[in-house]
């Protein structure tokens, strides 16, 4: 290399230098939170996307799941879960929105703007159902945190779990990426019954307010893993799967985890019995189906109403694996809705500022090649709230926006563009695919 071009090497690698300074000064001076949704026109979203009556609250609570099994030490200890809740806020509450803070899967800190209020009073007029909500592998318990908010303010309980020994703060995902894969396996169903039996069950702030008789479960990803199983779909390891996905080696020990492993709705073993609260399930690109991972004859035997979301591009879970879980689920209610061509991160928030300027580790946790983040967003939303509102709260009408002819891109007949989906404004319901059990009532 030249002097010139050795000058010119070290200048520009200076001047990035400066400029990464300069950039992450900036950040780390920054005191207002980030605000990854900025106002856009309710003309361009769909109907059910639009914030509820009520205003939202939210709290953190740490909760103990007594002498679980604990795969570092094989054996039992007690397991932590921090938990973010979203609910309906009392009227009289008036407090400064709060916000969020977590980090990449390379350790960079974010905070993110909240549209939810902490710590204040629940509203004490009516009884909500409780809407478990269970991030992937990596993940955070905010990470659809606009999920949370969006349910809260149509009138439910919203729990999002920190998954133990699966976040980001716990999985060194560049030089240890599958530390925590084996408590993740164990763990997801678990969690998520423990967390829902904690709101039905247990005292807390929210207890005189939860209709115990009605429940809901969201999984991403590994999240959707354990929302499968918690409806009933048991787990059906082989010595192959097991050794593959612990790294275990010994047939004497790979034996003895297939039996832990292939467990059902929570952990049970013996006959096991769905929560009867439990009266929607959405699935956000479901782990597992890729690898048979889910007993076929369980899988038939579900009941409870469910909705299967995914990427047609997923590369993570396996477009084909979520659409088998789709076809293997024997509720008479059931949906699948496709984006076609994106991939696996259908859930997630939008990119907060420091996952751009970082690695593939950290931008590829959130961002799709062929979609919009906010678009995404603001139709699970829709989605999401519609299948709740349906099969959990029994809104009848709200049902409708689960009645849709296959394909939402309007194509032209007869000169004249077919109409959009029901709850979307003409032009806006493309780029997607809808699957249901029950022929269409219209």
């Amino acid at each position: 290399m030249t002097t010139t071009h050795t000058l010119k090497a070290l200048s520009k690698a200076l001047l990035l230098a400066t400029g990464c300074l300069t950039a992450s000064t900036v950040f780390a001076d920054q005191k207002t939170p980030e605000q990854l949704y900025p106002p856009l026109t309710s003309e361009v979203l769909p109907e059910l996307a639009a914030k509820g009556s009520y205003s939202v609250g939210v709290q953190t609570l740490d909760l103990i799941n007594p002498a679980q099994f604990d795969p570092a030490t094989q054996g039992e200890k007690d397991r932590p879960l921090k938990v973010e809740v979203w609910y309906p806020a009392a009227d009289s509450a008036n407090a400064p929105l709060t916000s969020y803070s977590d980090i990449t899967r390379t350790g960079k800190t974010f905070t993110l703007q909240a549209d939810a209020m902490r710590d204040v009073a629940i509203n004490n007029k009516e009884h909500y159902p409780v809407i478990v909500l269970s991030h992937g592998y990596t993940g955070y318990r905010t990470i659809m945190y606009y999920l949370g908010e969006h349910l809260a303010s149509h009138g439910y309980i919203v729990a999002a779990i920190d998954h133990t020994d699966s976040t980001n703060a716990d999985v060194d995902f560049k030089n240890a990426p599958f530390s925590g894969f084996f408590s993740t396996l164990i763990n997801r169903s678990r969690d998520q019954q423990f967390v829902l039996n904690y709101f039905n069950e247990q005292n807390n702030f929210a207890s005189k307010q939860v209709d115990n008789k009605k429940a809901g479960v969201i999984g991403y990803s590994m999240g959707g893993f354990g929302a499968v199983n918690t409806i009933g779909g048991c787990y059906d390891f082989n010595e192959q799967t097991t050794a593959m996905f612990t790294g275990m080696k010994d047939p004497a020990q790979i034996k003895q985890v297939q039996q832990l492993l292939n467990s059902c709705a929570g952990g049970q073993y013996k006959n096991p019995q769905v929560d009867s609260r439990i009266k929607a399930m959405v699935a956000f690109a479901p782990w597992g189906g890729q690898h048979n991972l889910f007993n076929a004859s369980a899988m038939q035997n579900i009941k409870v109403p469910s909705l299967y979301i995914a990427g047609s591009l997923d590369d993570i879970s396996g477009y084909e694996g979520i659409k088998n879980l789709y076809n293997q689920t024997g509720s008479t209610d059931k949906y699948l809705l496709t984006y076609k061509n994106a991939r696996h991160n259908i859930a997630p928030h939008p990119a907060p500022a420091i996952a751009k300027r970082s690695s593939e580790l950290d931008i590829g946790h959130y961002y799709e090649p062929s979609w919009s983040m906010r678009t995404l967003n603001e139709t699970n939303k829709h989605f999401v709230l519609a299948m709740m509102d349906c099969h959990v709260k029994g809104i009848t009408s709200q049902c409708e926006y689960l009645d849709l002819p296959q394909n939402g891109d309007q194509a032209v007949v007869n000169g004249k563009p077919l109409p959009a989906w029901h709850g979307f404004d003409n032009r806006f319901s493309t780029g997607m695919d809808w699957q249901q059990a029950k022929p269409r009532t219209k």
